[in-house]
């Protein structure tokens, strides 16, 4: 697999990344280690869905397989679910790279 496992509850898949994604449903409560620190889940986690491991503002670039995924509409705190509610996908934004200059 490629990727690490941290806490037995996510797979963090690139160093760059600032998520990780749940290999199971998890509980709020569930702990990961991160960075020589313990990471607390704020809430439940659906399977295959991401949890920030460091503090997102409005704006930060959402990153997972090494590559920007989304962008934090609000601020994020480490153990938080990422999901619609609180970030924006900007793969395949072909409205975005136009606002950018660039040719979609």
């Amino acid at each position: 697999m490629k990727g690490t496992v941290l806490g037995e509850v996510g797979l963090h898949m690139a160093d760059a990344d600032n998520v990780v994604t749940a290999i199971d449903d998890l509980e709020a409560g569930a702990e990961l280690p991160y960075n020589g620190e313990m990471v607390e889940l704020a809430e439940a986690v659906p399977f295959g869905h991401k949890v920030a491991l460091v503090p997102l503002e409005r704006g930060d670039a959402v990153v997972k397989y090494g590559e920007t995924v989304g962008e934090a509409v609000e601020p994020i705190a480490p153990g938080e679910w990422v999901h619609t509610h609180n970030c924006e996908s900007t793969r395949g934004r072909g409205d975005r790279a136009a606002e950018d200059g660039e040719v979609a």
